[in-house]
């Protein structure tokens, strides 16, 4: 058994409870995290060409990341905002973007990576603030993620759900399993669970939690979220 840690972080555009805009912040909590995989919400900024939040130089010197190519825009890092980083030494065997039904633009970003000798397919999304819309992409993300049962699957984002195990947690949960993780929002006073991790059977879950830090306190308005599990 391999174990493999995944996190998900809702950077906002890299700007800070102090309402700058810092990306080495960013990457000093990613650091602290230390995951092997990561899912980034509101990794690009939303006007304009839309550029990456963390510029890609900065990423290449100052980390150990390197975002999974989406190919969608040219100096973005994401899919309406969605990003994933892996390890510089990991293999992506596929990579994809969701489009998704929305009330306003929303999408997700899938990859297959291989790393410490095991596979893992991962899903990273952003989901809606209207609840009813919230379903319809999740239920788009869970008819995408049952294409290929085969491979272990996590699945991780900003969900935008409030209540506790109704709407949109209530359709996951009944494909996948999720990471007791806690809460990861406002980062300075934390009251909701709005970020989740879930996975699927063929994934043992072995510990997660919620990354607080001083960085991390004021890096974002989210706090990241983490999760390992035993890949066999």
């Amino acid at each position: 058994m391999r174990t493999i840690r995944v996190a998900s972080y809702n950077i906002r555009k890299a700007i800070g409870t102090d309402r700058r805009r810092v990306p080495e912040r960013v990457l000093e909590v990613l650091a602290e995290v230390d995951a092997d995989i990561v899912a980034l919400q509101e990794a690009d900024r939303r006007f304009g060409v839309r550029s990456a939040a963390i510029p890609p130089l900065l990423m290449d010197n100052q980390s150990c990341y390197k975002p999974v190519p989406l190919n969608v825009q040219v100096d973005s890092m994401g899919w309406h905002g969605n990003a994933i980083l892996v390890r510089k030494e990991a293999q992506i065997a596929a990579h994809d973007v969701l489009h998704l039904p929305y009330l306003e633009p929303r999408g997700a970003t899938m990859a297959e990576v291989t790393l410490k000798g095991a596979s893992v397919r991962v899903f990273g999304m952003h989901l809606d603030l209207s609840g009813l819309w919230r379903r319809r992409q999740a239920a788009a993300v869970i008819h995408a993620a049952a294409q290929g049962q085969e491979m272990p699957t996590v699945l991780m984002g900003d969900l935008n759900e409030w209540s506790a195990g109704r709407g949109c947690l209530a359709d996951f949960a009944r494909h996948y399993s999720f990471a007791p993780c806690g809460r990861s929002f406002h980062a300075r006073r934390p009251v909701a669970r709005l970020d989740r991790i879930m996975h699927c059977g063929k994934l043992k879950l072995r510990d997660c939690g919620v990354h607080e830090s001083a960085a991390a306190r004021t890096a974002s308005d989210h706090l990241p979220i983490w999760a390992e599990f035993a890949v066999g």
